[in-house]
């Protein structure tokens, strides 16, 4: 049987893709054309008061022993987003034998900086206190996140603040993940984004590159090489340095095939042909969950 030349293969795939994206919105269409048997949800569960404290767990079907643990925040500039649509990323990461963590959180105008990242580090102790009952090790605890959620994924990490609310600390996260994040954004010129920081007076200390330091987590940073909404160099290649020169394992990385959306996109199985957006999650979750080697293993943890 001959086989099929690679760009026929990819005509092959995009074709019913463009498709579903033209009969309805294009993350709904990215769930319905995302396998979930190797998956297993459990829905609608509470982490705080109010329906945008609600997350949604993927745990992987046929586990054995306790996986590591993701906890993924959706972009939408703050303003936007629903868990429910990224229900591909949730299936996708816990096909890859990773417990995964899907969480709203209150969006301006309801709420503006900091409220939601009171919510995110809320969702992350909620996961580090109830992982064990879907199979997942609370010990290796990551946050992910995309564009927006990238920065809230940043700031849990980073800002010891908000977790030791929680009465954790920046050492329980044993890495984190950001795709596209805006890490260094100050002046703000987004017209959306500035009520949200309260231009003009938005805060110094709500950037991410403040508060890198020696004791802060691994991570792995990716972005689109050509993204028009938020500066690669800017923000991920900052970011990055800054990690570097205080000695903290960061991995950075650039693709060539996506944009500033389609970058998580294509970590859903018929966009994974732009890139191994996927590949490279899973690599550097799995990595730093093995003790030996992740820096933070030998730190002391608080209890929780």
């Amino acid at each position: 049987m001959s086989r099929i030349p690679r760009p026929y293969l990819a005509l092959a795939v995009a074709v019913p893709v463009l498709l579903a994206l033209a009969a309805c919105s294009p993350l709904t269409a990215l769930n319905a054309l995302s396998p979930g048997g190797a998956s297993e949800r459990s829905a609608d569960l509470s982490y705080g008061e109010g329906p945008r404290r609600m997350l949604d767990v993927y745990r992987p079907k046929d586990a054995s022993g306790k996986a590591p643990v993701v906890v993924f925040f959706y972009g939408g500039n703050w303003v936007a987003g629903e868990r429910a649509d990224y229900a591909f990323v949730g299936r996708a990461l816990a096909s890859r034998g990773i417990v995964t963590v899907v969480a709203d959180y209150r969006l301006h105008p309801e709420v503006s900086y900091p409220d939601f990242l009171d919510d995110a580090a809320q969702a992350v102790a909620w996961a580090a206190r109830q992982a064990g009952r879907y199979g997942g090790d609370p010990k290796r605890l990551y946050v992910m996140g995309h564009s927006s959620g990238a920065y809230n994924a940043a700031m849990v990490a980073l800002d010891g603040r908000w977790l030791e609310k929680q009465g954790m600390s920046i050492r329980d996260v044993r890495g984190w993940i950001g795709l596209a994040g805006p890490y260094d954004f100050l002046p703000i010129e987004n017209p959306t984004t500035r009520p949200v920081f309260h231009f003009p007076d938005s805060p110094p200390e709500s950037q991410p590159v403040r508060h890198v330091s020696a004791t802060s987590p691994p991570a792995l940073l990716i972005a689109a090489r050509s993204d028009k909404l938020v500066d690669p160099q800017q923000n991920t290649g900052h970011l990055a340095a800054l990690l570097r020169a205080n000695q903290v394992d960061v991995k950075e990385m650039y693709y060539d095939k996506v944009s500033h959306t389609t970058l998580v996109g294509s970590i859903a199985a018929p966009l994974r042909w732009l890139a191994p957006t996927l590949d490279d999650v899973a690599a550097f979750v799995l990595r730093h969950g093995d003790d030996a080697a992740s820096p933070h293993a030998s730190e002391p943890r608080r209890a929780h």
